[in-house]
């Protein structure tokens, strides 16, 4: 069979952050910040001031993570803002919503977080080769909000299908549920046995792509911890993304000529 796509994790996969070690409240505040300044510039303040704002939207979107651990539904940050919003007296239209709000939360990644210097150069040498690309996150954000941070790290060219790019909080279920992979499989338009899985969680990214067919690799960034009992074996494992060929080369012989 034909390696004709390759799904990538996002986070600790295509981006390392391993430099960043911050207070996550206080870079939510930055950007709540600038949403609570945007509706005070409109004439359309908030009834309540920031760190209030800041606190009860922190408290739901814990809350809506505590039980996406248990039923695998991604938690959504924008809808949850919205929600965070219109609880202090905040009400869309068709000149001010959603949309505004997001932009004005002017996401462009953590501070001290990076992409990891393999990447660029291979995606660039799968993208020459004709292979499909594409990213499965489990973020809680719309990818709306992820590509901006793409664009920023330089990523966005190596993954121009936007259906390809692919958000949990979009499809409305987290990794390792089944759904979110065959989503991505049908946005590609490639088998599982056409399309392999490169993410840095044995669960998640690991057993959830073999789950739905797929082989999957395992990134390692960090010292492993020991997979479940034995139950969850990577079809390989890799320190660099360079070491992707020569894997690529034992599962899908000529791969790079496009020979199954």
């Amino acid at each position: 069979m034909a390696l004709k796509a390759i799904l990538f994790d996002m986070d600790d996969t295509l981006i390392d952050w391993s430099a960043w070690s911050g207070e996550w409240r206080q870079l939510e505040r930055r950007h709540l910040q600038q949403v609570y300044d945007l509706l005070m510039n409109a004439s359309r303040p908030l009834n309540t001031d920031v760190d209030t704002f800041t606190d009860y939207y922190g408290g739901r979107l814990r809350e809506a993570w505590i039980e996406a651990r248990t039923n695998l539904i991604a938690p959504h940050n924008g809808r949850l803002l919205l929600q965070t919003l219109e609880y202090f007296g905040f009400i869309p239209d068709a000149h001010l919503g959603l949309n505004e709000c997001i932009a004005a939360y002017n996401w462009r990644g953590a501070p001290g977080v990076c992409v990891f210097p393999d990447v660029p150069p291979m995606l660039a040498k799968f993208q020459q080769l004709g292979i499909k690309m594409g990213i499965v996150t489990n973020a809680s954000q719309p990818m709306q909000m992820r590509d901006t941070e793409l664009e920023a790290f330089g990523l966005l060219q190596y993954f121009p299908y936007q259906p390809a790019r692919i958000a949990a909080a979009d499809v409305g279920y987290l990794k390792p549920h089944q759904a979110i992979f065959e989503h991505a499989l049908n946005v590609l338009g490639t088998t599982p046995e056409e399309t392999i899985f490169i993410g840095d969680n044995p669960v998640a990214d690991i057993a959830g792509a073999q789950s739905a067919g797929m082989k999957a690799i395992l990134r390692v960034i960090s010292p492993a911890p020991k997979l479940i009992s034995g139950l969850i074996v990577p079809d390989g494992a890799i320190n660099s993304l360079e070491e992707l060929p020569v894997i690529f080369d034992n599962l899908f012989p000529g791969w790079q000529n496009g020979v199954a």
